[in-house]
This record gives structure tokens, C-alpha cells and sequence, in this order.
């Protein structure tokens, strides 16, 4: 029997601080790049991204510094980019406002919210979740993203051989991913374990932080049968 849908609570409420160039980012860039998720009003997906374009959604993309690499390697991809956290959300609008970055939308919300309400049915090419909360104490497992509901729940939205990237550097948390992976079958491991390194994904901050502490990095690439 399969456990019941629900919704994840991933990520706690941290207010952070915003620089006044951020504060005006997200007053004045969002807008223009993006916009904030609300259950009323639809995003207007199709003026952001064409009707047979790549599209790769990033979920929890922190700063943003990978998120710019990977979009300026792939000019001829699209990225949509979802954050809850609102330093980050003004520090990546900054980056493709200076860059004229043509190739990334950001989205102000949750992603749980936007998968199951917002994106088409066969929208997504690949998703992309880099280091996101580990959860490491058993009572918060719970909150920990990557879940098989979770997983299933990209199922719909993503391509037939669209693939979901992921990377930790909590070893449980990458043995977990893998477990959960297994529970469902309409997802492929064609690593039958962690990924090779992928070259063109940028270290993160918070990649570096983990390997200063001596933390193995764990990849973990899946694709839809």
C-alpha cells in the first residue's frame, strides 16, 4: 500500500537580512524576471518560456550563483528558479539584471505549491535540487524534501527521460534519497547508486562549506522511464 499524499514542509521561515539593492530587486526585478507564487493568479508561463523549450526547474536555488553559471552554459535552455528565502530571491535578480541574462525566471514561493497547482502536465525537462536541508536530527525527517510523495509528484510535470539532479553532502541524507528513489518505479537510477561527478554543474557555497569539513559530495541522478 502506498503511503498517502502530503504536502512537505521543507524549509523553516528565516527572515534574513536585505540589503537595500535586494529590497529593491525584489520590488522592481521580480516583476520583470518573475514573480511571487499566489494560488489565485497563474503564472504566465507561457510568455516566459516557449512552447517546445527545455525548461529545467530549480528548487531552492539559495544564492543563486549556480543557478547564473548553468543558465549562461546553456543559453538555449530555459531555467525557472523557486526560492522561499528573500536574500537569495534579490541577490540572483541583481546577477540577471547585471548580466542581461535572457534564460531564467524566478519564482517568490513554495515549490510543493508550484508543481502540484501551477506547472503543465510534460512542462519540465529536468529538475535541479542542490543541497537542499538535510534535516539531520530523526525527529525532523519528516521535512526533509526528497520523499517518494514528493518524487511522485514530479512525475506528471516532467518529460518522458527527463531527469531530476540532486546533490548533498549529508551522507544519510543521500543514502535516504537513494531508499526513497527506490519506492518509485517510474524513475530509473541508470548509476544503480551515486553519479559520477556532472562537470558542468559550479561548486556552490554551501558544496564548499561541506567539503571544508570534510564531507563527501553525493550526486544522485534519476530519470523518468
Amino acid at each position: 500500500m502506498e503511503e498517502p499524499e502530503r504536502r512537505i514542509r521543507s524549509y523553516s521561515r528565516r527572515s534574513g537580512r536585505l540589503s537595500s539593492s535586494q529590497e529593491r530587486a525584489l520590488a522592481e526585478l521580480l516583476p520583470r524576471y518573475g514573480g511571487t507564487l499566489s494560488v489565485e493568479r497563474p503564472l504566465p508561463l507561457s510568455q516566459w518560456f516557449p512552447e517546445d523549450g527545455r525548461i529545467v526547474l530549480e528548487i531552492g536555488f539559495g544564492m543563486g550563483e549556480a543557478t547564473v553559471e548553468i543558465a549562461e552554459k546553456f543559453p538555449n535552455h530555459f531555467f525557472l528558479g523557486v526560492e522561499v528565502h528573500k536574500p537569495g530571491i534579490g541577490r540572483l535578480l541583481n546577477e540577471i539584471d547585471r548580466r542581461g541574462i535572457k534564460n531564467i525566471r524566478v519564482v517568490q514561493g513554495d515549490a510543493d505549491i508550484l508543481i502540484r497547482t501551477m506547472l503543465p502536465k510534460l512542462f519540465l525537462s529536468g529538475v535541479h535540487i542542490f543541497f537542499s536541508d538535510p534535516w539531520p536530527k530523526k525527529r525532523h525527517h519528516k521535512r526533509r524534501l526528497i520523499q517518494a510523495p514528493f518524487l511522485r509528484s514530479l512525475l506528471p510535470v516532467l518529460k518522458p527521460e527527463g531527469y531530476i539532479y540532486m546533490v548533498t553532502d549529508w551522507e544519510d541524507y543521500a543514502q535516504w534519497i537513494l531508499a526513497e528513489s527506490e519506492k518509485v518505479p517510474e524513475l530509473e537510477n541508470p548509476y544503480k547508486g551515486y553519479a559520477s561527478s556532472i562537470p558542468w554543474r559550479p561548486e556552490t557555497r554551501f558544496e564548499k562549506k561541506g567539503r571544508d569539513k570534510m564531507h563527501l559530495i553525493r550526486e544522485i541522478w534519476l530519470q523518468k522511464r
